[in-house]
C-alpha cells in the first residue's frame, strides 16, 4: 500500500473510532468515509477489498479493544489466548470492510463512477448479514453512532439502525463525488440535491415525531421504577464466601429505593451468585424485599432445569409480586458464544471462557412479565444489540422493556458506554421507554424518543429511581421488522444479476 493510501485509510479508521462512544465525537461519521472512498477510486477489486479490509481491522481492533479485558483480566485466560480471540474476532468483522470495498469498485467499474451512491445499499446488507451471520454481532452499526443526535435517529421507528447507516453512507459518498467531479471542473447537482432531500426528510420526520411523541406520552399510565447497581467486583462475584454479603447490599439498596415507593425494582444479571431455586438461606431475605418495599421485584439469576433427565443451567430473569408470589421468569434467548455456551460443546469439550459462567442453554420463548396496569419485556446483556429479538417483546404485548446486564465484565473501558448506546434504539425502534439496570453501571432509563432521561457512572454502589410511562404504540418497525434492510439486499442483488449478466465472469474478475 503507497504511503498516501496508507494515511488516509488510517484516518479513515480513526475518524470512525472517533465517532462512537466513549469519545463521541458523532459528527465525525459523515465524512469519515471519504478517505476510503478516495483511496478505493483507481484500484482494482483485489486492492479494494484489501485497503477494506485494512480500515475495518483498524476500526474494529480500536472499537473492540476491550474484549482482552473481559477475557483476561476477568475469564482469567493467558493474555496470548486472549489476544488472540481478540485479533480473530477483528480478523473476521474486517472481512465486511472488505466486501464493502470489493462490492462499491465492482459498481464503479463496471457502470460509472457515479455508482458510487449505491454503496449505501452494499452497507446496509453488509451490516444486516453482520447481525445473525455465526449467531450475529450487530456491534457498532454506524448508525449507532448518533444516539445523541435525537431528530436524526426518529426513522428508525421505520427503517431500524441501518437506516441511519444507509444515510450516514449517502452522504459520505456524495461528499466524496462532488470531490471526484471537482477535478473534472463538474458539479453532480442532481446526486447532490437528492442526498440532501433524503437528508432532510429523516431531519423533518424526526423533529415532528419528537413533538408527537411528547404529547401522546401524557395520556399513557405512568410507573415509577426502582434499579440498583450493587457494583459488585468481578473478581469476588462467585466466590462463596461473599455470598451473604451481596445479598446484603441488594437488600440494602432496595430498602433505601422504597423511601421512593417504587412500583417496581430491578436487579441486574446474575444479582444472586448461585442458584436462587436451591439457596434456601437466602431465599427468604430476597423474597422479604418485596414485601418490605410494596413493590414488585425483578433479578437476575443463574436457573436450572432436568430436562430428558438431564440437568440444564439457563441465564434467568424472575420476577416475584409484592407478596413474594413467583409471578415467571424468562430464560435468556440468545447468549454469547464462546461466554455462555461454546458452539458444538457436546461435540468439543472446550469449556466455558468465564469464571462463573456456565454452559448454559438457550431458552426458547418470548414471554412478557404482567404488572397490574401492562407488561414488558426482559432482555439480558448483550440481547439489547439485537433489535429483531428486542422488538419481538413489544410486538406480542411489552409496554415497555428492561434490560439487565452485567458489564464488570469490561473493566473500565469504553464498552459499558458503547452497550448502553445501542440501548437508545431498541426504545426509538419499538417507541417504549427502556430501563436498564447494570452490576457496575451504566444504568439508567431512555425514553422512546431515544433521550437518555438519568443515568450512573460506572463502577459506583448506587440507587436511581425514575418514572415511566407504558406505551400502547406498535411502530413500523415493531411490526414488520427489518424491511428496510431486506429491500436495500434484494436491490443490491438484483443490480448483481443483472452486472453479471451483463458481463462474463472473465471480465468482471479481471
Amino acid at each position: 500500500m503507497k504511503k498516501n493510501d496508507l494515511i488516509l485509510s488510517i484516518i479513515s479508521s480513526l475518524l470512525l473510532i472517533f465517532s462512537f462512544p466513549n469519545f463521541d465525537f458523532e459528527f465525525l461519521v459523515w465524512f469519515s468515509l471519504v478517505p476510503f472512498f478516495i483511496v478505493i477510486s483507481k484500484k482494482g477489486l483485489y486492492q479494494s477489498f484489501k485497503i477494506g479490509f485494512f480500515i475495518g481491522f483498524i476500526f474494529f481492533l480500536g472499537i473492540l479493544y476491550w474484549i482482552i479485558v473481559a477475557v483476561h483480566t476477568y475469564g482469567n485466560v493467558n493474555i496470548i489466548i486472549s489476544f488472540m480471540i481478540l485479533v480473530l474476532l477483528v480478523l473476521y468483522l474486517s472481512l465486511f470492510f472488505g466486501l464493502f470495498g470489493f462490492l462499491t469498485r465492482l459498481l464503479q467499474i463496471h457502470f460509472s463512477i457515479k455508482m458510487i451512491l449505491f454503496s449505501p445499499f452494499i452497507w446496509v446488507f453488509l451490516e444486516y448479514l453482520r447481525s445473525f451471520l455465526l449467531s450475529g454481532f450487530p456491534w457498532a452499526i454506524l448508525g449507532h453512532s448518533q444516539y445523541l443526535n435525537l431528530p436524526f435517529i426518529q426513522m428508525a421507528d421505520i427503517t431500524g439502525a441501518y437506516g441511519l447507516s444507509f444515510v450516514i453512507v449517502l452522504v459520505n459518498a456524495t461528499i466524496s463525488l462532488v470531490l471526484f467531479q471537482w477535478k473534472k471542473k463538474a458539479f453532480p447537482l442532481k446526486e447532490f440535491l437528492a442526498t440532501a432531500f433524503i437528508l432532510l426528510l429523516f431531519l423533518t420526520y424526526g423533529y415532528l415525531k419528537i413533538k408527537i411523541i411528547e404529547t401522546n406520552l401524557k395520556g399513557y399510565i405512568p410507573l415509577n421504577i426502582g434499579i440498583v447497581q450493587a457494583n459488585i467486583d468481578q473478581s469476588i462475584k462467585w466466590d462463596e464466601n461473599f455470598q451473604k454479603e451481596t445479598i446484603e447490599i441488594y437488600e440494602r439498596l432496595s430498602l433505601k429505593l422504597a423511601q421512593e415507593k417504587p412500583d417496581l425494582i430491578i436487579w441486574p444479571e446474575t444479582a444472586t451468585p448461585f442458584f436462587f431455586q436451591e439457596e434456601k438461606k437466602y431465599q427468604s431475605i430476597i423474597l422479604s424485599i418485596p414485601k418490605r418495599t410494596n413493590a414488585f421485584l425483578l433479578f437476575g439469576t443463574p436457573s436450572y432445569k432436568i430436562e430428558n433427565k438431564k440437568v440444564n443451567h439457563y441465564n434467568s430473569a424472575f420476577f416475584f409480586s409484592p407478596q413474594g408470589k413467583f409471578l415467571g421468569h424468562y430464560d435468556k434467548i440468545h447468549l454469547v458464544p464462546f461466554g455462555e455456551y461454546v458452539p458444538f460443546g457436546e461435540y468439543i469439550p472446550l469449556g466455558s471462557l468465564g469464571e462463573g459462567i456456565g454452559n448454559f442453554k438457550p431458552g426458547k420463548n418470548i414471554f412478557n412479565f404482567t404488572l397490574p396496569n401492562g407488561k414488558f419485556g426482559v432482555v439480558i446483556c448483550f440481547e439489547i444489540i439485537f433489535p429483531d429479538l428486542c422488538r419481538r417483546f413489544v410486538k406480542t404485548g411489552a409496554n415497555f422493556l428492561v434490560t439487565i446486564t452485567n458489564d464488570a465484565w469490561f473493566g473500565k473501558t469504553s464498552a459499558p458506554y458503547q452497550h448502553f448506546s445501542i440501548a437508545v434504539f431498541r426504545a426509538v425502534e419499538n417507541r417504549v421507554f427502556v430501563a436498564r439496570a447494570a452490576n457496575t453501571g451504566i444504568s439508567g432509563f431512555i425514553d422512546p424518543k431515544g433521550k437518555i432521561l438519568n443515568q450512573t457512572k460506572i463502577f459506583t454502589e448506587e440507587t436511581i429511581n425514575g418514572t415511566i410511562r407504558l406505551s400502547n404504540e406498535k411502530t413500523f418497525y415493531t411490526l414488520y421488522g427489518d424491511i428496510f434492510a431486506w429491500t436495500c439486499s434484494a436491490l443490491l442483488g438484483l443490480i448483481l444479476i443483472v452486472l453479471f449478466s451483463q458481463k462474463s465472469k472473465k471480465s468482471i474478475l479481471r
